[in-house]
């Protein structure tokens, strides 16, 4: 958290160039107070913006002109050989320019701060890169930008950022671990798409590094809202303080696999499935307004004062959250959970496969049951009974006792397989809890070493195997791999919970049934 002068400046800094949350009350000292203020929400997202008074559903909280809004048409390339070289490389994407904008400018940016390249990557780590990214053509602490840039995270917990130790405490969760592999394979051929024109343009070695790249993209990621006029989006200061709400969940029904033609294959259903979730990425509770020529935001629901103030960026399960943005809700009306399901099952039914999970309550999905019935009905007959699964309607008593055995039977065998249970989980979530509290490195590191299970594979991992090492070891360093850590526990452990309360609901349903 920032001083309060620090963030005061920003304020003040947004105030002065458009950006206000009140349309007819601007003020000179602060872009904030008519309508929102900044809070801190240690549960909820920690930083984000509260109500200063009772705001009502679609009102507009905040206003931030196109002149603020940092996209690739607002950073300038000074650079000429950089700018000749990039016409050599027109199948750059647009993430990957902006990535190079940044790179180009950060050496400037640097020796434009009153210490030496090699203590300030010491310190500030990527937050150069940030900088840099940001910026294009403006120079360290006299960029315009300087006042909103430095107040940007200095790191992220995005899943391409997990090393091997924190895709494994994922635990044989095949989907989550794929997901992680291919977002940082994703970063990494990103990257070196991109080395040969940065050593073009000669930008220094330590700016070419991986962990600069993925520095760069995460931000981008984590961070961008989106504008029609540029694919990249863009980075809105004060407009992204706001913390993430989840939309309510959207079921499939009956009617969403009329989407799917018959003859399409599994990757045109992927691809469909990807269109649509692209097009979420526009925020449901604002966007871009051409009228205006401001990025506009409106309240979501009706607050009272003091209430924290969400807005719904998109419909994410949990781990796509931690693939963009690196966090994840405890409650998630839009969670999925997948479990293994046989070929035949598929193949029974026209539903795409992603359709086919479990939710966060542990209500199977109307998709999945639709599958189930039908698989559980004697190929000869489906036909016959294909129009009532696919509006949800259960085919027989014994048929749905079948579903809800094969249901119940799988969600434990998945349970069992895993290397934890629950319970082992919660105490893990209790143990880092307690690490992460400590303030003071040496005691930080000794409590560490006194763990022993997962603790001492993630002692390890980040290079402390005994005593004396933990005391010279970075306490930051470890303190970042323990929040990966703790997310990756955490996602895990949702899971089970799912797949628990996937069985209870299958009893539950049985015994109905039963009775």
């Amino acid at each position: 958290m920032e001083t309060e002068g620090s963030l005061g400046s920003l304020l003040r800094w947004a105030a002065d160039h458009g950006i206000s949350d009140s349309v007819d009350q601007p003020t000179s000292h602060s872009c904030l107070g008519h309508s929102l203020c900044v809070s801190f929400f240690p549960d909820t997202g920690g930083r984000g913006l509260a109500a200063v008074r009772q705001l009502k559903k679609g009102e507009l909280v905040l206003r931030a002109p196109k002149s603020i809004l940092l996209t690739t048409q607002s950073l300038s390339l000074e650079d000429e050989k950089l700018d000749m070289a990039l016409k050599r490389y027109p199948s750059l994407s647009s993430t990957q320019r902006w990535g190079l904008k940044a790179h180009t400018n950060v050496l400037e940016s640097i020796w434009h701060r009153p210490i030496s390249l090699k203590a300030y990557l010491l310190r500030a780590s990527y937050f150069l890169l940030v900088y840099s990214l940001l910026c294009g053509g403006c120079k360290g602490p006299s960029s315009w930008w300087f006042p909103y840039l430095k107040h940007l995270p200095q790191s992220y917990d995005i899943l391409a950022t997990f090393g091997e130790f924190e895709k494994q405490a994922l635990q044989q969760v095949d989907y989550a671990i794929w997901a992680t592999e291919k977002a940082a394979l994703k970063s990494r051929t990103d990257w070196r798409g991109v080395e040969g024109l940065m050593q073009e343009s000669n930008i220094k070695s330590q700016l070419q590094t991986f962990k600069a790249w993925l520095w760069a993209s995460a931000t981008i990621s984590s961070r961008t809202l989106y504008v029609p006029w540029d694919e990249a989006g863009c980075l809105c200061p004060v407009g992204d303080l706001f913390n993430y709400a989840a939309p309510e969940g959207e079921s499939f029904n009956a009617v969403d696999v009329l989407s799917f033609p018959s003859h399409a294959s599994l990757n045109d259903e992927l691809e469909l499935l990807e269109e649509q979730r692209d097009s979420q990425w526009a925020l449901t509770d604002g966007g871009f307004e051409e009228n205006a020529s401001a990025y506009c935001f409106y309240a979501r629901e009706s607050y009272r004062k003091g209430e924290q103030v969400l807005l719904s960026y998109g419909t994410y399960t949990n781990l796509e959250l931690l693939e963009y943005y690196g966090f994840l809700l405890q409650e998630n009306p839009n969670d999925k959970v997948f479990i293994p399901i046989e070929h035949d099952i598929y193949g029974s039914s026209s539903w795409p496969k992603e359709s086919l999970y479990i939710h966060q309550n542990g209500n199977p999905s109307f998709a999945l049951l639709s599958a189930l019935r039908l698989w559980a009905t004697h190929p000869n007959k489906r036909r016959g009974v294909g129009h009532l699964a696919y509006a949800g309607s259960q085919l027989s008593v014994k048929n749905e006792i079948l579903v809800m055995q094969w249901l119940s039977k799988n969600c434990h065998t998945v349970l069992n397989n895993l290397p934890t249970s629950i319970e082992e989980d919660n105490q893990l979530l209790c143990n880092i809890a307690k690490v992460q509290d400590l303030q003071v490195p040496r005691e930080l590191q000794k409590t560490l070493l006194t763990y022993g299970g997962e603790f001492c594979a993630f002692l390890e991992t980040n290079g402390v195997v005994n005593r004396d090492e933990a005391e010279s070891h970075s306490s930051q360093k470890l303190k970042r791999s323990l929040d990966r850590w703790k997310l990756a526990v955490q996602w895990r452990l949702l899971y089970k919970k799912a797949l628990v309360d996937c069985i209870g609901y299958c009893t539950t349903t049985i015994c109905s049934l039963s009775s």
